[in-house]
């Protein structure tokens, strides 16, 4: 593999942060792995700190001074990537919804199969969601189902935050204009890269809710992705 960095941001994940990074290694000896955390209380950083000992110029750490949104964290992390040669950037959750075996998969669907940008799909076969409650499934479902008819992008999870692109995708966006934080900037990532016609390709994924530490799902980042979603749409007619 050529150099690829998977990007995971952290808040309180003290219970799946090692466990993570050594499944995610275990892939491929050329993996990078890169955590930003948000300053958590229960000290993340600093466990991620004793396993840049055993992971050395592998496993590196940037630390923010706050929570600041998923959003930012990722932002930061692109930033941090594309100062350095990764020609791969991958965007994965610390607490095992993303399974870290499909990495190789959306990593060869960019270098062998043409993608641009490639995502790890929970609704491209139907619903592979495990352990969500059916009102979950539904609005995550129905959510991709309403962002797919606002902007006209055919793809079947807006939402999902598994994802490998290609350097030039995130060279090419402006990453200063990127304005959400939540769910809303997984759509916005997406929708920049639609417009810019890159090539976008769906990898069915098996989504497993965690099992350990807090969900950060809440009621605004919610309403961020229902309300932003028109709003992005209607600012690109504009600005065509």
């Amino acid at each position: 593999m050529p150099k690829i960095v998977v990007i995971i941001p952290t808040y309180n994940e003290i219970e799946n942060i090692e466990a993570i990074i050594k499944a995610v290694f275990s892939q491929s000896d050329d993996i990078h792995v890169l955590i930003v955390d948000d300053n958590s209380p229960d000290h993340t950083g600093l466990k991620v700190k004793e396993l840049q000992k055993d992971f050395k110029d592998r496993l590196f750490l940037e630390i923010r001074k706050e929570k600041s949104g998923l959003g930012t964290a990722y932002i930061h992390g692109f930033k941090w990537a594309l100062k350095r040669e990764y020609q791969y950037i991958f965007e994965m959750d610390a607490d095992f919804s993303h399974n870290p075996k499909d990495v190789v998969r959306l990593y060869e669907a960019c270098q062998s199969g043409g993608a641009d940008m490639a995502i790890g799909s929970r609704y491209v076969t139907g619903v592979n969601v495990v352990n969500w409650p059916m009102t979950r499934v539904l609005m995550s479902y129905f959510a991709s189902k309403y962002v797919r008819f606002i902007t006209g992008m055919k793809i079947h999870d807006a939402t999902a935050g598994y994802v490998c692109y290609k350097r030039n995708v995130l060279e090419t966006i402006n990453l200063d204009t990127i304005k959400f934080i939540g769910y809303a900037f997984q759509i916005e990532m997406k929708f920049k890269a639609y417009i810019k016609n890159f090539k976008i390709v769906e990898v069915p994924v098996v989504f497993t809710d965690r099992t350990k530490g807090e969900s950060k799902l809440s009621s605004g980042i919610i309403s961020e992705a229902i309300f932003g979603v028109i709003s992005m749409k209607v600012k690109s007619l504009f600005k065509k």
